[in-house]
């Protein structure tokens, strides 16, 4: 029995079992096998392609993605948020290939894909559907584009994006696994476990072919996110709903669409341009940057263009950005700001840096 085959026996067998109390072992192992088999055949079936448009060199400070079925206005919007020049037709499948465009604004440069229109069953094979979804890997940020009048494609988008591994708005499960050569499993946990049972954990690792291992658990997780962490090539995406058309419906309407929506999304119609500007801003936040600004040695401070960054980033991220070889001539920092006490406060190259910051870098003599 080939791997195909296999997969579909243990989906029949779940199709035929009830989901209660008594059997969530027994589904929790039937899904682990599944995930496993999964993965060992795309190991097998990974082949080199011809690009067509879809590898897209990362360009600017950070990568938004439109994620959407076709005709949803994707193409219109991106225009609006950018100048680009995505085609624009009352048709499906106008765009056949991946288009770039660059918005800038409050002093970050952001790169925004116009992908493919994906249909359900997309992270299968159908149509384009899994070379565009693969484009989301690498992003930053994916907006979910949904037309006003069909609010539950909703589901498809984040059905499509979780098949090929994408988790949308989650964190990797807070676990270590740590194989040993001998012993058995152990678990050390420092939280109490209510959505999975110790040997359901233990026997998910069976399947996976780890029978020795120090397993330390510091959040409740759930057999899935245990499957997730093993089975590997697991991205998570940080994600915003965007509704559009909204200038063909009226407020009743868009009220009642609070009931059908599940995330955090915003309305907007890309033909007459409401709330596009609200848009750029809710993406500059979810991507959580903040400005840098730098002042040379005995200079003055550069508050025209400020070096974006990502939060929580320091100052060795910071070097890393002006040039590959700052960090060896790094000396030590001097910081105006939010982080530090004072100001012109020293610090070292693991410096956390916060939004509005002013930094000089002092590199070593004779450098």
């Amino acid at each position: 029995m080939g791997i195909p085959e296999k997969i579909k026996a243990i989906q029949d067998e779940m199709a035929q079992t009830k989901i209660n109390k008594a059997t969530e072992h027994h589904v929790g192992l039937l899904k682990a096998k599944i995930a496993k088999l999964k993965r060992d055949q795309e190991a097998r079936s990974k082949k080199t392609t011809v690009s067509d448009g879809f590898d897209v060199k990362r360009v600017g400070d950070a990568t938004v993605v439109f994620i959407g079925l076709p005709s949803v206005g994707k193409s219109t919007l991106l225009n609006r948020l950018t100048s680009a020049k995505s085609s624009i037709g009352a048709f499906q499948f106008t765009t056949l290939t991946v288009v770039p465009g660059m918005m800038e604004y409050r002093g970050a440069k952001i790169q925004i894909l116009d992908l493919p229109g994906i249909i359900k069953g997309a992270s299968s094979g159908k149509g384009l559907g899994k070379r565009v979804l693969s484009v989301a890997r690498s992003a930053d940020l994916v907006l979910l584009m949904l037309d006003v009048f069909q609010p539950a494609h909703e589901d498809v988008l984040v059905t499509e994006l979780a098949n090929i591994g994408i988790r949308l708005n989650q964190k990797p499960p807070n676990i270590i696994i740590e194989k040993t050569g001998i012993g058995g499993i152990s678990v050390a946990q420092q939280v109490k476990l209510t959505k999975i049972s110790e040997k359901l954990l233990k026997d998910i690792l069976h399947v996976y072919g780890i029978t020795s291992a120090r397993v330390v658990i510091r959040e409740d997780v759930e057999s899935d996110q245990i499957v997730d962490m093993l089975s590997g090539s697991k991205t998570y995406a940080i994600a915003l709903t965007v509704i559009n058309k909204i200038d063909l419906v009226d407020d009743k309407f868009l009220k009642d669409l609070k009931t059908k929506i599940k995330s955090e999304y915003i309305t907007v119609s890309a033909e007459t341009n409401k709330n596009v500007d609200v848009l750029k801003d809710m993406i500059y936040e979810k991507l959580r940057f903040m400005r840098i600004y730098l002042r040379p040695k005995g200079g003055e401070t550069d508050f025209k263009e400020p070096l974006i960054a990502k939060e929580g980033s320091t100052v060795l991220d910071i070097c890393n950005k002006l040039h590959r070889n700052m960090k060896k001539q790094f000396r030590y920092g001097l910081i105006w700001g939010k982080s530090v006490k004072f100001g012109g406060q020293r610090v070292g190259i693991n410096h956390i840096l916060l939004d509005e910051d002013v930094l000089t870098i002092i590199k070593t003599r004779g450098l």
